[in-house]
């Protein structure tokens, strides 16, 4: 998809040698996320799995909960004055049977890239009710293959590789089959992407997989994990104080400072098969 990046000149400086070159640089632009033809958020985010990333949202705002309460996901003519497609808002049809949208999920301004809840109404609302139980899950895997994981995120992000200026974030079957990346400027989004994918293909709940992503493990990311049922998320960089608490509230395992053969586990320490702990 040519959106993905975006060519740019720009002025070189390599040890003392100045020259003028093209960049290619990760593409950043917002997207409208409506349903039913109401406009919910606007979030910045690199064009390509945008119905991905619609459906994986409102998986991680508890509104979507099966494949089945999705009728349908397409664009719809952008805010331009000739009407004309941008390919920047995407409208998802659910169940009219569903319940009616929480009012509090409604967002006045746009979502950065790099900030999924600045947008939300109320605190009250961030800690979203999951529809699975993680606490229960048998996943179990060995520090051996957890080991892996980073390396094998790193071979498949091929835009990175292009522009340097993106997250990842893969699934993970427990025995290291790579079941879906996905790449974004935002770490949410690339979640997002991930878990509207295995929503358009039936695969609620994730269990028995780990989420693996290339930077730090906020909040945010481990309440996505939770609200599609991934027992085990796993990052290179970081946790936050509070990412910790609502993985340990829930059950679920949260592994940091993923690199080579060393990690930190900060919850869910049962499902690491490990010779002894001390």
């Amino acid at each position: 998809m040519g959106r993905v990046t975006a060519r740019r000149k720009v002025l070189r400086i390599r040890d003392g040698v100045v020259d003028q070159r093209p960049d290619t640089l990760a593409t950043e632009e917002p997207m409208e996320i409506r349903v039913g033809g109401r406009a919910l958020t606007i979030t910045m985010r690199t064009p390509g799995d945008d119905f991905d990333l619609a459906v994986g949202f409102l998986v991680s705002e508890g509104v979507v909960r099966s494949t089945s309460d999705v009728l349908s996901a397409r664009y719809c003519a952008g805010a331009t004055e000739d009407g004309t497609h941008t390919y920047n808002v995407v409208d998802v049809g659910l169940d009219p049977s569903l319940p009616p949208l929480d009012a509090s999920l409604e967002r006045n301004f746009y979502t950065t890239s790099s900030c999924g809840l600045c947008g939300k109404a109320s605190l009250d609302a961030v800690r979203t009710a999951s529809t699975w139980s993680v606490a229960d899950d048998p996943l179990r895997i060995t520090p051996e293959a957890l080991a892996q994981l980073p390396e094998r995120l790193r071979e498949e992000q091929r835009v990175f590789d292009r522009t340097g200026g993106l997250h990842a974030a893969a699934l993970f079957s427990a025995d290291g089959e790579l079941l879906c990346l996905r790449e974004d400027v935002g770490r949410h989004n690339a979640v997002d992407k991930v878990i509207g994918h295995a929503v358009r293909n039936g695969m609620l709940p994730l269990r028995e997989t780990i989420l693996m992503v290339s930077g730090r493990a906020s909040f945010e990311l481990v309440q996505k994990a939770v609200m599609a049922g991934i027992p085990m998320m796993a990052a290179v960089s970081a946790p936050s104080s509070l990412a910790v608490d609502l993985a340990e509230e829930n059950g679920l395992t949260l592994v940091g400072f993923l690199r080579g053969a060393s990690m930190n586990v900060y919850s869910g320490t049962e499902r690491l098969l490990v010779a002894e702990t001390v």
